[in-house]
């Protein structure tokens, strides 16, 4: 009997993401890697529509619409860890977009982001579980779909992607996760506080990826880091950075003295 073919690491990454159940789609990325599917760097896809693949909950509102509430309750916290949830459910949309979508890069390349779906959809799962502790489960609160909107307008340009969700919306979770962790740790949910530090630890990691092509394509390129993020921010409309930063975290991601600069003066708006 003839062996049928695996399906190659970005193909099985395009299957990942098509589908819609969460659970289906992240248990699944915590397995994925070379030694179930062979790495064909070369290959072009044709995708599926209707990409990627999400459950009929939540529903998805805009940002300003999604509530804000007190972690003092327990109410709260599951909507804090809720948002959280959707957070990383889209950045495991992310990871396995990023590998099927660009061929022709380096195999070090799709083996990075392959590591960065794994770890994301582990941080879906520890989320999830605390959630259902809390009483509820994933969907039981509105969300948004701001990530993956910017990975909508990057489809067509690697860089762009690196530069506007990696570099951008992901590092965001750089500032903002520290403050997140002590506010759980607070409250009294240690459980909580703990998932957020196994994520910071980890989204440094991501961002350095992130931050390790983006300066590797740029040189491929010719072009000035800064320069060429500024640029996308304004073609792609990004939104401004917001201060503070968390310089420690970023230094660490692999962003530049130059890089931070530039973060800073943006923050402060035109005319600084």
């Amino acid at each position: 009997m003839t062996a049928m073919p695996q399906t190659s690491l970005r193909r099985r990454a395009l299957e990942l993401l098509a589908i819609r159940d969460p659970a289906a789609k992240c248990d699944p990325s915590r397995q994925l890697d070379e030694s179930r599917h062979p790495l064909d760097c070369a290959e072009q896809i044709i995708p599926p529509a209707d990409l990627p693949g999400v459950p009929d909950r939540p529903a998805l509102v805009p940002p300003q619409s999604v509530p804000r509430r007190s972690v003092a309750t327990v109410a709260g916290r599951a909507a804090l860890i809720h948002a959280l949830a959707h957070i990383e459910f889209n950045a495991v949309n992310l990871a396995l977009d990023i590998v099927w979508r660009f061929p022709g890069l380096p195999a070090d390349f799709y083996r990075d982001w392959t590591r960065v779906a794994r770890e994301e959809a582990l941080h879906f799962s520890l989320l999830r579980d605390h959630l259902q502790g809390l009483g509820h489960d994933y969907g039981d609160f509105d969300a948004h779909s701001g990530l993956w909107d910017m990975a909508e307008k990057t489809r067509d340009d690697v860089l762009a992607r690196l530069a506007l969700v990696a570099r951008t919306a992901e590092a965001r979770g750089l500032d903002v996760s520290p403050a997140i962790r002590d506010k759980l740790a607070a409250a009294g949910d240690a459980q909580g506080a703990n998932i957020l530090e196994i994520i910071l630890r980890d989204e440094i990691g991501h961002v350095a990826i992130g931050s390790h092509w983006y300066h590797a394509l740029c040189r491929e390129r010719g072009l000035d880091a800064v320069d060429a993020a500024r640029q996308f921010a304004v073609r792609y409309g990004a939104p401004r950075a917001r201060a503070p930063f968390n310089v420690e975290a970023r230094r660490a991601a692999g962003f530049t003295d130059e890089e931070l600069a530039a973060l800073t003066q943006s923050a402060a708006g035109p005319g600084t």
